[in-house]
């Protein structure tokens, strides 16, 4: 019966829960409260994977993975306080500035999948990607629909500014997709320069200040001045691979 009802949460669960109610462990009731339960696990699991899967975020990184001792100049009542998720209801934007391997991408990422454990949909890109994207569905006669999909998210994160130079119509598709997301979604971004320094990622001085204007609007920014993590790994390798000296004989 359970499989005619598509429950396959509660069939799979069911014949340990009757073997505890047969044995006086649990009541008529709270089997049948297990079973649903079991079946609402199983259907928010699977959910989530989807939303996970559609997210295109790179890597699972939560925030219980995160190292603050290694970065003392996190606050870290800033970033529990975010990872409830307020500032996503409030549909404001995060911003975590500094220096490559710091750790900006890994809190991004676990404020995504905070969101997505919430039943939030959300999506990744690196701004080259996203800009790419967005200059393919121009092309295509596509751009409004494109970016009706990207402001569909209630968080979408954008990776890597300052990484790689984006043309003024790539700045131009990037101010129109804030503009877009403005007081209706949630962006979190992450860049490994300071705001001083956009105008010359996005080549238009102008730009960057419309755009960053729009950002701060409603913003939380997240300032990381702090060692980087893969320099900390690569040291460790090399300190691995050091010849040890030869044991006297």
């Amino acid at each position: 019966m359970l499989a005619d009802l598509r429950m396959p949460g509660a069939l799979e669960a069911v014949d340990g829960i009757l073997a505890r109610a047969d044995g006086g462990a649990a009541t008529a009731t709270e089997a049948i409260e297990e079973l649903l339960e079991a079946q609402i696990a199983l259907r928010n699991n699977r959910r989530l994977e989807t939303a996970m899967r559609a997210s295109r975020l790179p890597a699972v990184k939560t925030l219980a993975q995160f190292d603050f001792a290694f970065q003392p100049s996190i606050k870290r009542e800033q970033i529990e306080s975010l990872h409830e998720l307020g500032f996503v209801e409030r549909a404001e934007n995060v911003v975590l500035l500094g220096p490559p391997g710091v750790g900006k991408t890994h809190l991004a990422i676990s404020l995504a999948i905070a969101a997505a454990e919430s039943g939030r949909r959300v999506y990744y890109g690196t701004l080259a990607d996203l800009v790419d994207s967005l200059a393919e569905a121009k092309t295509a006669g596509g751009l409004a629909r494109r970016l009706r999909i990207l402001t569909h998210p209630a968080l979408l994160v954008v990776d890597e500014i300052g990484y790689l130079p984006v043309s003024r119509d790539g700045a131009v598709l990037f101010f129109q997709l804030v503009n877009a997301r403005h007081e209706r979604g949630s962006t979190v971004l992450t860049s490994n320069k300071g705001f001083e320094e956009w105008g010359g990622v996005l080549g238009d001085e102008v730009m960057a200040a419309a755009l960053i204007d729009r950002l701060l609007h409603r913003c939380h920014i997240v300032n990381i001045r702090a060692n980087s993590y893969r320099m900390r790994e690569h040291q460790d390798l090399l300190r691995s691979e050091e010849p040890r000296e030869a044991a006297p004989v």
